[in-house]
């Protein structure tokens, strides 16, 4: 139980790595607060979070848009009165063909993976910093420590939402807030299906990241344990800190 009386906000919370960050939480003590764009998929991990005996509310909210992460918090800090721990993990991403990226798609990742950590953190802040023990985590990939073929856009927005944890961390260490993020390898969820290599790819140039077969993937709750243990006091030490989760890959 190492959340109790503590309060989580949760972004990508209708399925996958956030569903089941959101579901370990909750099982820890924390207080959960869900949000995704897919309202139906965020109602299921609250009734999925109540059934187990924890404790949720959440809401439908789009990243990218300032205003909406600005309501979303203010309505989780009126319903449950504190902001502890802010778990970004909503992410968008393909993989396409340099040329095939217009500028519609490209500000889309961008403002989700990149501008939407921004957004939450920009909103989360005044109550994190008044929590001695408050801490971000956020969930950057592998592809943000190195380049991919065929996965500009996402591994741009990764490597920037590295460096900006690390340099969130440095600013406020002072100030009692942490901020890690975890850089995992193929995970089984949804988004790993937009990054199946394509016929068209030239197979020596993906050779080195192709996923693996399905089944060999890491699951959801494999990464959420990670994201809880930076998120906990036994990760009281760590601060600014890139958690490689990817079984070896990089190595």
């Amino acid at each position: 139980m190492r959340f109790t009386d503590r309060t989580a906000y949760i972004t990508g919370a209708a399925s996958g790595l956030g569903r089941a960050a959101a579901m370990l939480f909750a099982a820890e003590g924390a207080k959960v607060f869900a949000v995704d764009v897919n309202g139906d998929g965020v109602v299921e991990t609250v009734n999925a979070i109540r059934a187990a005996g924890g404790q949720a509310i959440g809401g439908v909210c789009d990243v990218s848009d300032l205003e909406s992460v600005q309501a979303s918090v203010e309505y989780m800090v009126e319903s449950f009165g504190s902001l502890h721990l802010l778990i970004n993990v909503a992410g968008v991403g393909r993989a396409a063909r340099f040329e095939e990226i217009d500028e519609r798609e490209w500000a889309r990742t961008l403002g989700v993976n990149l501008t939407g950590v921004f957004h939450t953190t920009k909103a989360a802040l005044p109550h994190l910093l008044q929590h001695r023990g408050a801490n971000i985590v956020n969930v950057a990939s592998i592809a943000g420590l190195r380049g991919q073929a065929y996965c500009s856009a996402y591994c741009a927005t990764k490597a920037g939402m590295i460096n900006f944890t690390r340099s969130l961390a440095l600013e406020f260490a002072t100030r009692g807030l942490r901020a890690n993020c975890i850089a995992p390898a193929g995970i089984q969820t949804d988004l790993i299906s937009h990054f199946i290599p394509r016929e068209d790819f030239e197979p020596q140039l993906i050779a080195y990241f192709s996923p693996p077969k399905p089944g060999k993937m890491w699951k959801p709750e494999d990464m959420a344990n990670s994201i809880a243990y930076l998120a906990s006091d036994d990760a009281r030490m760590i601060n600014g800190a890139v958690l490689v989760c990817d079984g070896g890959t990089l190595a």
